[in-house]
């Protein structure tokens, strides 16, 4: 028994005509190619039904190694290029639900490119990881004097390095600066490793970056690959160190975003106006050498907008600037004005309004951050790291002494200003370089401020 259908017209060479064919399936065959889809069909169910076949690994798998990490991230281009609002939407939401990824890498491009937002975090950084540390003891006994002792050499020899940039190497500093990327990054980890030198307990800590995570089960966990959307392996808690902290680089982010939409409106209106064009008129005409020097002449002038008319022949210029002030600054340095805020608890030197002078010294605010930045890492340590090191040197399970990194006595600092204060007011003016040296205050606003002051002084004497 054989059907018999219409099949499309086929041209077989040039001369041919198009005609229809009539091709007719043997039933046999028909049947073979059945019975073979049913054995694949067949093969896949069982492949289902079998537990010990579903969870079969591939062939020659193997563990991702460091250098992956390194070829897949010299590939990858930048995220903040062409990043659009409904893209760092996206990234945010994700971060939010556990998957960092995509939010991390936009995070740690903007830090690195945006100029306000890189110093900021610098400044927030380098004023924790700059501090000296001490050992305190919690009870007076020789034994916490012996875990004094041993901390305080764990500490001055520990090793801090990064898992991206072989060449990051330091000690106690790096670390702490290290531990302080989780206030913009919100989660700062490192894998720990200790090790036995002669009796004594060493450390090496490596940074990972946070892309390498997963925080769906509201712990974080580490990825065989990046991008990877599966549940990541459980993290030891012998083994890694996780810092947390403020995340501020979610409303920084978006900040970021919203400011370079003025700042390249910014730079088109400078590019398009900055520089008048070149408008030539000549008797010769068109073609001729003489009109051809001319060209050339105002081509080698260097205005990227020029033009040659004839005679009689007139334009008029359309005029796009801005008789006023352009909206585009006060947008960017409200964003800048705004995260300076955000970052540091205060304006900075730079964003000041046009009418002050020097800085504005918010004391109290940022001694408040730098206080709870400098106990957030100890705390860090203390929690993590001080009784493991106890325990492996002398065995004990409770550390008698504990990390901390000593903060500037700022209520000192007050009363010694209410103190220059009150000599002012009895007219005791003290130098003004010798109190800029001790406060490391900007001498120049102090210049500034005793120039208008004498100047005023000076015009009622003359009234």
């Amino acid at each position: 028994m054989a059907r018999d259908f219409k099949a499309p017209a086929r041209t077989f060479n040039k001369n041919a005509a198009a005609k229809s064919l009539t091709v007719k399936i043997p039933e046999p065959a028909r049947l073979k190619n059945f019975k073979n889809f049913r054995r694949i069909q067949n093969s896949q169910s069982k492949f289902a039904r079998n537990p010990k076949m579903r969870y079969c690994a591939p062939m020659n798998a193997q563990p991702i190694s460091a250098n992956s990490y390194l070829r897949a991230e010299g590939r990858r281009t930048s995220p903040v290029r062409n990043l659009r609002p409904e893209t760092l939407s996206r990234a945010l939401e994700a971060f939010e639900n556990g998957r960092l990824g995509s939010a991390a890498r936009i995070f740690e491009a903007i830090l690195s490119r945006d100029d306000a937002i890189c110093g900021l975090n610098l400044k927030r950084k380098k004023s924790v990881s700059r501090l000296d540390f001490e050992i305190v003891p919690l009870e007076d006994s020789p034994k916490a004097r012996e875990h004094m002792r041993t901390l305080r050499d764990f500490y001055s020899t520990l090793r801090a390095k990064s898992f991206r940039d072989e060449n990051e190497s330091g000690g106690l500093r790096l670390l702490v600066s290290q531990m302080m990327d989780c206030v913009a990054m919100k989660y700062s980890v490192h894998k720990i490793e200790f090790q036995n030198d002669n009796g004594r307990v060493r450390g090496v800590f490596t940074q990972y970056p946070l892309w390498l995570f997963e925080n769906t089960q509201k712990r974080l966990r580490i990825l065989e690959r990046e991008g990877q959307l599966s549940d990541g392996a459980e993290l030891e808690p012998d083994e890694w160190l996780v810092t947390c902290g403020d995340g501020l680089m979610f409303a920084s982010s978006i900040a970021y975003l919203f400011k370079q939409l003025p700042l390249r409106d910014w730079l088109i209106y400078c590019e398009r106006n900055g520089m008048p064009g070149i408008k030539a008129k000549t008797d010769a005409f068109p073609g001729t050498p003489q009109w051809e020097s001319v060209c050339d002449a105002v081509r080698e002038f260097g205005a990227e907008f020029h033009a040659v008319f004839s005679e009689g022949t007139e334009m008029d210029a359309i005029d796009v600037s801005t008789r006023g002030e352009l909206p585009y600054p006060a947008l960017v340095e409200r964003v800048d004005r705004m995260m300076g805020s955000l970052w540091r608890g205060g304006d900075l030197s730079t964003f000041s309004a046009p009418d002050s002078v020097g800085a504005n010294m918010q004391w109290y605010e940022e001694s408040l951050i730098e206080e709870d930045d400098a106990a957030n890492v100890a705390e860090t340590l203390n929690r993590k790291i001080d009784a493991a090191v106890v325990r492996l040197a002398h065995g004990d399970p409770v550390a008698l002494a504990k990390f901390r990194l000593k903060l500037p006595d700022y209520e000192e600092r007050k009363h010694e200003l209410e103190i220059i204060e009150r000599l002012c007011a009895i007219g005791l003016k003290p130098d003004p370089t010798e109190l800029a040296r001790h406060f490391a205050f900007p001498l120049e606003g102090a210049g500034k401020s005793a120039k208008k002051t004498g100047t005023k002084d000076a015009d009622e004497g003359e009234i």
